[in-house]
This record gives C-alpha cells, structure tokens and sequence, in this order.
C-alpha cells in the first residue's frame, strides 16, 4: 500500500468550508491514499502566505474552497494572485483582466493577448482533448472585431467538446454554465500549469 498523498486545502469563505469539510470527509470514509495540509485564507487577505505558496509547490496540487473576491479597490484577490504566483495558465471552468480609471468616472480595460500565451493554451487544449477522447476543439473569440487580439489567438488552433478561449470570454461561458447549473458555488473548476494545479 502506497503512503498517503499530501494534498493543500484551502478551507475558502462562504460556502468554501462545508464544501472542502464534506470532501475531507468523504476521502477519510473512502479511506482514501490522501492527507490534507488545511490552510485557512480568506479572500480578504492582501497577499498570498508564503507557506500556503510552498505547500502548494511541495505538494503539487490543491484543492480550494471559493475565496470572495472583493469589489473595486485596485487590488488583486487572491485567486489572480494564486494563478500568477504558480503560473496556472489553463483555466478550467475565469477572467483576470487589467483595468485602471485613466480620469475619474473613465475606466480602460486591457485584454492582452501573446502568441506564446495563446499557443501555450491552445496546446493544453488539444492535449485535454485527446487524453480524454474528445473529437472536437471549439474556439471562441471576436476575431471579427478585436482582429488583432482574438485574431492571433484564432490563428493558434483551427461543435462543443473541449472549448479553448481568452479569459474573458470563458468567464462569461462558464458563469452561463454555473448559473444553469445552480451557481457557482456548486460548479467545479480548476487552474493549471505545468507543474501545479489547484481545483
């Protein structure tokens, strides 16, 4: 029998704490090869713990309860800053844009878009797709208005099996799916790179 796998758990706000306590709980009656290293952040925090930061590194993967996202102020919640941090690029299941007030009551909001960026993401998306035996990749994207931002990233992958997209855009598709679904709350989703993922 092989050790237990460590995993981090985030216990999150709200509803964060019954959903990762009812997991706990079911990987113990399970009597599953997993142990959790349980961190308590909330998504009013300012910055990352470094722990936190170290234990997810270790471990390799982590599974967080939602953090509230606070509204205005200019700062970054904590789940932009966990995907900065780790550099998670594929989103499975929302949108970290950069916005500023160039004059009071004006707000510009940038989307950028890299070739490499969108190269990376394409690729995870074809990889996903045929580990998991999917026959199609769905791109969306305004390439016909934004031509050159979504136009760059169309060019990086030629009906809904597996959807690749910039943040934006996925945002808006999964919250019409988590809203289908019953909200948020209850949508599972995951953040990866190539050597970390947090669900």
């Amino acid at each position: 029998m092989e050790p237990p796998r460590p995993v981090t758990l985030i216990l999150g706000d709200g509803v964060g704490p019954l959903v990762t306590g009812t997991v706990d709980q079911v990987m113990e009656a399970m009597h599953a090869p997993v142990y959790f290293e349980k961190y308590d952040v909330h998504g009013d925090m300012k910055t990352v713990p470094p722990e936190l930061i170290e234990s997810i590194k270790k471990n390799k993967v982590c599974l967080k309860g939602g953090l509230k996202t606070l509204v205005g102020g200019g700062v970054s919640s904590l789940n932009v800053l966990l995907r900065k941090e780790l550099d998670l690029y594929a989103s499975l299941g929302e949108y970290a844009g950069l916005k500023h007030e160039v004059v009071p009551g004006v707000v510009e909001s940038l989307k950028v878009i890299t070739k490499f960026c969108s190269e990376r993401i394409t690729k995870y998306a074809f990889e996903y797709a045929y580990l998991n035996n999917r026959k199609k990749v769905t791109t969306v994207h305004k390439a016909n208005i934004m031509k050159l931002a979504d136009g760059l990233f169309l060019e990086s992958c030629q009906q809904f099996d597996v959807m690749v997209t910039p943040n934006l855009f996925g945002n808006l598709v999964s919250n019409i799916a988590a809203g289908i679904a019953g909200g948020t709350g209850v949508m599972p989703g995951g953040n990866v790179g190539a050597d970390h993922a947090i669900f």
